[in-house]
């Protein structure tokens, strides 16, 4: 099986040395400045999920490596929208261009359409990404455990708390999640358990339900991947997990809104 992360990463280290030529850390951190004060994203989850209902992050990719084109209609203001309508708690959109055909211009078209907080859905390896993000108005970042050392782990995650805005740390098995514990980021983190193995993208339910034990109190779960009926979000609430990333179920469907209606109307 070819190493799809890998081949990411190795792209992504190419966009970095581009993006270094094009702005300096006090260009773009001119422009994260200039931005409204970021939305709170684990705010937005807790509250759905102390409400007592699912927190859905609801996706808006036009792509992905694994499936090719998902949505050839896309337009992600109007999907934002409508996830806004169908209840979402935040929003989650690819910016990655070459393999997910997402964009920066996505990412602020979709935020712009709604109150919603958003996170930057992409592979980020280097600080400068990290503004680049505060700079397009993200108010929070992914980071994955895979693709980062513990060291370059911790200078992402202050650098974006820092700048005022949340991460999400995604792992997909229990060698990267004792990493990141190991990395001593602070309490109260929010972790993504990805059920898809990003170097295969073989997708498994089971690895969230395997992996909460390990996991410490005081942290807040998100279930990535593979979530795609009302029996997988009621699998998932009965092991305790209240957050959700939602995407390509979601975005094969005439009206994403309504999907996201439909998945969490039994719950």
């Amino acid at each position: 099986m070819n190493d799809i992360l890998e081949r990411i990463l190795t792209r992504k280290r190419e966009e970095v040395a581009l993006l270094r030529k094009q702005h300096t850390a006090a260009s773009l951190m001119q422009l994260a400045q200039a931005q409204s004060a970021p939305r709170g994203f684990c705010a937005g989850l807790r509250a759905m999920a102390d409400a007592g209902k699912p927190a859905v992050i609801a996706e808006i990719k036009r792509a992905s490596p694994s499936k090719g084109l998902i949505r050839p209609d896309f337009d992600p203001a109007w999907i934002a929208g409508e996830y806004e309508r169908g209840g979402a708690a935040c929003l989650s959109i690819l910016t990655d261009e070459d393999y997910f055909q997402g964009s920066a211009d996505d990412f602020k078209a979709a935020r712009n359409a709604t109150a919603l907080p958003a996170i930057r859905k992409d592979f980020i390896i280097d600080e400068l990404q990290v503004i680049e993000s505060r700079a397009i108005g993200a108010d929070c970042i992914l980071l994955i455990a895979a693709a980062l050392p513990p060291a370059r782990l911790s200078v992402l995650h202050r650098t974006a708390r820092e700048l005022g805005m949340d991460v999400l740390i995604e792992v997909h098995d229990r060698s990267e999640l004792n990493a990141v514990l190991g990395a001593k980021l602070g309490p109260g983190l929010l972790i993504g358990i990805n059920n898809r193995n990003l170097r295969s993208f073989e997708t498994r339910l089971e690895t969230t339900l395997d992996l909460l034990p390990w996991l410490p109190p005081g942290h807040e779960v998100v279930t990535e991947s593979g979530i795609g009926t009302p029996a997988d979000v009621q699998r998932m609430l009965a092991a305790g997990v209240q957050r959700f990333l939602v995407g390509e179920s979601l975005m094969r469907q005439p009206n994403p809104g309504v999907a996201l209606k439909r998945l969490v109307a039994t719950s």
